[in-house]
């Protein structure tokens, strides 16, 4: 069964999205991300996919203690991205509770150092991030495109050990367009072994029972939530009937 995997994002420390990665394209939703935390809690989620827009913006990491809120206040095991480019940004966000830490602009210009990082703290703490846009691997925010094509981007990584990977299809974020079912099964067919965390486009529950036909470990989604487009009761009650 897939793993459900809500959103929040953050802006300024409030609960927001964009579309398609852009700033000016913003929504606020909620003034208090810890809040919404309890709640995706209360309704029985375990886990929780945190992004630091004004981290990734900033290139370093500016919410921490927005972070630190979510995982004092919750069990959830939160994993956290957006602004991760040092070792300090990195022992900061352990810190403040992060259960696992999504890197992937570093894993593009500085590939060494995000070795380092797997080595030193472990395939089971480290997702990478692969945000894809044309074909292409995505940083900073997604502001702009590198020239690393997806597959061989994953497989240097995977077999250096990684085993988490969170793919966005920037196209298709913050659009309730939905997923892209085929991107992520071009992905799985070349590395069956991965745990894949699609992410971008979902619109509906019914997105999320057709990734899970489709075989994909896991989903993160977000505005469908804030937007009602997604019953996040009866979406656990599918997951756990």
């Amino acid at each position: 069964m897939i793993e459900l995997i809500p959103a929040i994002d953050i802006i300024n420390g409030q609960c927001v999205r964009l579309t398609k990665g852009d700033y000016d394209q913003k929504t606020v939703y909620r003034d208090a991300p810890a809040e919404v935390a309890k709640e995706f809690e209360a309704l029985g989620f375990k886990r929780l996919h945190v992004v630091d827009l004004d981290g990734a913006k900033s290139k370093h990491i500016v919410n921490d203690g927005v972070l630190k809120a979510i995982t004092s206040e919750t069990h959830l095991q939160v994993d956290f991205g957006g602004g991760i480019k040092t070792d300090e940004d990195l022992e900061k966000a352990f810190a403040s509770g992060a259960a696992m830490v999504t890197v992937g602009s570093i894993a593009v210009t500085n590939p060494d150092l995000f070795m380092g990082w797997l080595e030193k703290y472990g395939a089971e703490r480290m997702i990478l991030g692969a945000d894809v846009r044309h074909g292409k691997i995505s940083i900073n925010g997604w502001k702009e495109d590198s020239s690393e094509d997806l597959l061989p981007f994953l497989k240097k990584y995977i077999d250096a050990g990684v085993k988490n990977v969170l793919c966005t299809e920037i196209s298709k974020d913050g659009t309730l367009a939905g997923p892209a079912i085929e991107l992520y099964q071009q992905v799985m067919d070349a590395y069956p072994q991965l745990h894949l965390i699609a992410s971008g486009g979902v619109s509906s529950q019914e997105d999320i029972v057709a990734l899970n036909k489709a075989g994909i470990p896991a989903v993160v989604f977000g505005k469908a939530i804030y937007e009602g487009k997604i019953n996040l009761k009866a979406l656990w009650d599918w997951q756990n009937a």
